[in-house]
């Protein structure tokens, strides 16, 4: 059979591909202590379809500032004064009804040039059914989404898709829709 546009194109990784503690991105590594420097959270949700059917074996990527707004890299001008023991990068794989989970710090809100960044969790997706990364951002209901840059790119009716819902105390809930009606804005590179 000839491959059509329909079928996927490689890599698919195993499941082994993964480690334990790859989507806790509040430790360094696996074997560090999490950072205590900000209010834990979960962030859960599942990867739909359309139609609604789970997303199997999807594997998510999310960075993100610490809880002061600041990263541990050079591009930051504040790197000197992120959080050490944050790495704020994480990896999480959609189990076999789509679900996924990340333990994180809630991250801080800072300022990219002249432009105030709401806090927030960039996302990427990927694996079998889709032919390019899909990115999109989180932002939570407490921020000041309002002046996000980012979120401001959004039109109004579909602002709400990029906001993580309460779920309990230190949870919330982001599910991401791929196609249709009402999928998940994503951003172009």
């Amino acid at each position: 059979m000839l491959p059509s546009s329909e079928h996927t194109i490689g890599p698919f990784f195993p499941q082994t591909f993964f480690r334990e503690g790859d989507n806790d991105l509040r430790r360094i590594t696996a074997d560090a202590a999490p950072s205590t420097r900000g209010e834990t959270i979960t962030i859960h949700g599942v990867v739909l379809k359309a139609d609604g059917v789970a997303c199997v074996n999807m594997v998510l990527e999310a960075w993100q500032a610490d809880a002061a707004g600041r990263f541990n890299h050079e591009a930051d001008p504040e790197a000197h004064l992120a959080d050490p023991d944050f790495l704020g990068w994480g990896r999480a794989w959609t189990d076999a009804e789509g679900r996924y989970a990340f333990t994180t710090l809630l991250p801080g809100g800072y300022v990219e040039g002249n432009q105030t960044r709401a806090p927030h969790i960039n996302l990427s997706i990927m694996g079998a059914g889709l032919m390019r990364i899909a990115r999109t951002t989180l932002f939570f209901p407490q921020g000041d989404n309002a002046t996000d840059p980012i979120f401001a790119l959004v039109p109004a009716p579909l602002q709400g898709r990029l906001v993580a819902q309460p779920d309990g105390p230190g949870r919330y809930r982001f599910d991401i829709i791929l196609h249709g009606g009402a999928e998940t804005p994503f951003f172009q590179d």
